[in-house]
């Protein structure tokens, strides 16, 4: 009977207290004995606790006994809390009938508090605001509750007030989800539908799906069909999350678990999805799955060669568990073999290179990361690109399309003017700002996501002492006056330093990379010339002088015809070197491409 099921999720900004709010949650309904109890319970991955932010959705079933004596079966399902996994905080939301929104006493409404919320009433949840960390000595709730109020209706008194490290008024939070979150609405003689929120692999049972069923129910014994990828495949086992996997006999409708599919990759299975029965399927799939789509794409090659097909594995177990990582292989002349590689963002770019370096023990080198750009060639032809050293000749080339994305900062009001100026400096345009709360503004804008993808939320909380935050979607793709610059080594283009910028900013971009590569490339015993080179002119250059070796240190005595024969040797012999050697570019200088912004 699905009249005591509850589904729940708790949405947050990262750090305000979601994890811990969860691990009380956990201990109060008794899920987890206190021996079994570790700070962030659903956060398993050792980058999570470390970040602070939670990277995988997880589920767990809970008992709750309320005050009205009847016990309730509470299911809670945990998002992620960054902006780079929107589409499975969107899935996740799908699978609930309530959220429970939690802000911290200390900093209030926050950006990704707001995206996360119009999200969660666009699904039409119930929505239970709550105020955590109200035990600080710089907590205000009072104010806070007032900006609650103001943005979703509602009391300020009614607004619950806990602090889930101190373990205050949780029992409150547990009654308000028994009480205001509505009980599923499927049946269980309906045709089975279930949506699947979140997958993992296992080496023992292949793809494991976490599903919250719809409507109908599953079990171990009837196949089942995955619509989006059209694949029939007999489960290995149905069961909940208690909160480790525990086999059950049946599903039924309301009620989230897993299904165990024995599948290879989550390709197979992707979060969005709708599974329904074999024998009995469903006319229609659960609506709003997408393909979830690499933004942000960079090279990764190994700092030793011989650990290439090393981290060949390594990249094809991390896509077992990842289905949103690409990669294709990839040859570059300065650097050798490696993978071109996209990501969901800058952030998941970052895990991924943390994973491989920490689980893998792999020593890798990252390229600064470049954005898929559409090039529409003289022919008509539409080309995607999303590695600069892809674009065609400058003849060939009728326009360059770029992602725009439409930007949210929410900031105390002090910090109006350097925000502005940050994002105008950036080619960013303005579009409107909003208060949410006093003393808050929420600016709007649209920028190139190319733009944003460097070190743009660095700046954004150097400038602000931290207070702003940042929420980003994506708008369209834009024409735009785009070339390609080019970094030359002694005549010879490096492909991995090559960026595609705007015209107005080739000049000092290929100047002040000039600059940086002459220090950071070491002296030859030849002169090395680096060039930039953009909209077909050399628009910068520096030598690298030659080491000086003293030829003559051994000629003693004699006319000066004897010096001059040894030097113009000398001479010769430098220019056949400079035909013929090869000069090695340091690490550093591919990580040059991403500290410019930062100076």
């Amino acid at each position: 009977m699905s009249a005591h099921i509850r589904n729940f999720c708790i949405i947050a900004h990262v750090d305000h207290g979601k994890s811990t709010l969860a691990d009380r949650l956990l201990q109060v309904t008794g899920t987890i004995s206190e021996r079994d109890m570790t700070e962030q319970v659903l956060d398993s991955m050792d980058l999570e606790r470390e970040k602070g932010v939670t990277i995988k959705a997880s589920a767990v079933r809970m008992k709750y006994k309320a005050l009205d004596g009847k016990e309730y079966e509470l299911n809670l399902i945990d998002t992620p809390g960054h902006v780079d996994f929107g589409y499975e905080v969107s899935r996740a939301l799908n699978a609930c009938e309530g959220a429970v929104l939690v802000v911290d006493a200390t900093q209030g409404i926050e950006a990704q508090t707001l995206a996360n919320l119009y999200s969660a009433i666009n699904a039409n949840l119930e929505i239970i605001p709550v105020i955590n960390k109200i035990d600080l000595p710089s907590a205000h709730p009072d104010d806070v509750a007032e900006d609650i109020s103001s943005l979703i209706g509602g009391k300020p008194e009614d607004v619950i007030r806990i602090s889930a490290k101190a373990g205050i008024n949780i029992e409150q939070v547990l009654e308000a989800i028994v009480k205001k979150v509505p009980p599923p609405a499927g049946l269980d003689s309906d045709t089975p539908r279930a949506l699947i929120f979140d997958s993992h692999y296992d080496a023992y049972k292949g793809v494991i799906c976490y599903v919250r069923v719809i409507e109908g129910s599953f079990s171990a014994t009837e196949s089942i069909y995955l619509m989006a990828t059209g694949i029939h495949v007999k489960p290995i086992e149905v069961g909940i999350f208690a909160p480790i996997m525990k086999p059950v006999e049946r599903l039924n409708a309301g009620e989230v678990g897993y299904i165990a599919t024995g599948l290879k990759t989550v390709h197979e299975a992707r979060v969005g999805d709708t599974v329904t029965s074999s024998n009995n399927p469903a006319s229609s799939p659960l609506p709003g799955y997408l393909h979830p789509k690499p933004m942000v794409f960079a090279g990764i090659y190994p700092v030793d060669a011989d650990d290439y097909t090393d981290l060949r594995d390594a990249l094809e177990k991390l896509q077992l568990n990842d289905a949103s990582l690409t990669y294709t292989p990839e040859t570059s002349q300065a650097i050798g073999f490696g993978f071109r590689a996209g990501f969901l963002g800058l952030f998941h770019m970052e895990i991924i290179q943390e994973r491989i370096e920490r689980e893998y023990n792999l020593d890798v080198l990252f390229t600064a990361p470049s954005v898929e750009y559409e090039v529409i060639l003289a022919g008509g032809d539409v080309l995607t690109i999303d590695s600069p050293a892809q674009l065609p000749e400058e003849a060939m080339v009728a326009e360059i399309r770029e992602p725009w994305m439409n930007i949210e900062i929410i900031t105390p009001t002090d910090y109006y003017g350097t925000i502005m100026d940050l994002v105008i400096n950036r080619r960013g345009i303005y579009k409107g700002q909003e208060y949410p709360a006093p003393h808050r503004v929420q600016l709007n804008f649209e920028i190139p996501l190319a733009e944003l993808i460097v070190d743009f939320f660095d700046t954004l909380k150097s400038r602000t002492k931290g207070y702003a935050s940042l929420d980003y979607q994506f708008a369209e793709y834009r024409t735009d006056k785009l070339q390609k610059l080019e970094i030359l080594v002694n005549g010879d283009p490096i492909d991995a330093l090559a960026s595609i910028v705007h015209e107005k900013d080739a000049y000092h971009k290929g100047q002040s990379l000039i600059t940086k590569l002459k220090e950071i490339i070491p002296r030859q015993l030849f002169d090395v010339a680096i060039q930039a080179s953009s909209g077909g002119r050399i628009i910068s250059r520096a030598n690298v002088k030659a080491m000086r070796k003293d030829v003559l240190a051994k000629c003693y005595g004699g006319d000066i015809t004897r010096k001059k024969k040894l030097l113009e040797k000398q001479k010769k012999g430098k220019r056949r070197l400079k035909m013929i050697g090869n000069v090695e570019i340091p690490q550093e200088a591919f990580m040059a491409v991403l500290k410019l912004e930062a100076e």
